[in-house]
């Protein structure tokens, strides 16, 4: 029989969703991972767990041997759960306290370094390595994995990402009066570093979430994948 090249429907396939901080990555990664059955992996949290490590070594932020160092003999794992992924920090868990402040600053920081981007992609191509997998970040499309069957760029308007952000931490009891100044930071940093900038691949489907809820975001995202796998 030959091969048509079409993708089966019971093929697992390989999604990739990037964006810039605020736009609903993670929620709506975590969200269609679950509807699927498949793994649904952070980047996002791979980094924070390094820059707690970093934290807790008394790294500098600004040193890419020594985080390097760090990473290689780190232990970083992603658990699925019904309520969304255990990080696991060298076995111990931290889903909670890399979501803290000083955490998202220092990962930002972490990020920016060519040699700790390569390590981390290399880690998370074996993690996704059987398909499955909904991947989050923000190069996924164009770094870890280019071959992504259904690449995915969700964007929002800064105000709105930053009226979200705030949102996130009045419900936590955290409201930092700074938000709307890390955010724009934090895009800076991620647009303009040298090593996998912030950018839509060419062949990612782009969805500005602004004037849409999750669940209509959602529909789209379900709807793409439906007709990647054939209907």
């Amino acid at each position: 029989m030959t091969d048509t090249g079409k993708d089966q429907p019971s093929r697992k396939l390989t999604i990739a969703i990037d964006g810039p901080a605020g736009a609903g990555k993670s929620t709506i990664a975590s969200r269609l991972a679950r509807k699927l059955g498949y793994v649904n992996l952070e980047s996002g949290a791979m980094y924070r767990a390094l820059a707690l490590k970093a934290i807790e070594s008394d790294a500098s932020f600004e040193d890419e041997a020594a985080l390097v160092k760090l990473a290689q003999a780190a232990r970083i794992q992603l658990e699925p759960t019904i309520g969304g992924n255990r990080t696991l920090l060298d076995g111990r868990d931290v889903s909670a306290r890399i979501r803290e402040r000083d955490v998202s600053e220092a990962a930002s920081r972490v990020s920016v370094h060519p040699k700790v981007r390569q390590w981390m992609v290399a880690r998370q191509r074996e993690m996704g390595a059987g398909g499955g997998v909904v991947m989050e970040g923000r190069d996924i499309g164009t770094q870890v994995f280019p071959d992504a069957d259904l690449k995915i760029f969700l964007d929002a308007d800064p105000v709105v990402r930053e009226q979200r952000r705030m949102a996130q931490q009045k419900i936590k009891g955290d409201v930092d009066a700074n938000v709307a100044a890390d955010l724009r930071e934090r895009d800076r940093r991620d647009r303009t570093r040298a090593a996998s900038p912030l950018v839509a691949a060419k062949d990612a489907i782009v969805i500005n979430s602004s004037a849409l809820s999750e669940d209509d975001v959602l529909a789209q995202v379900e709807k793409l994948v439906s007709e990647k796998r054939g209907g």
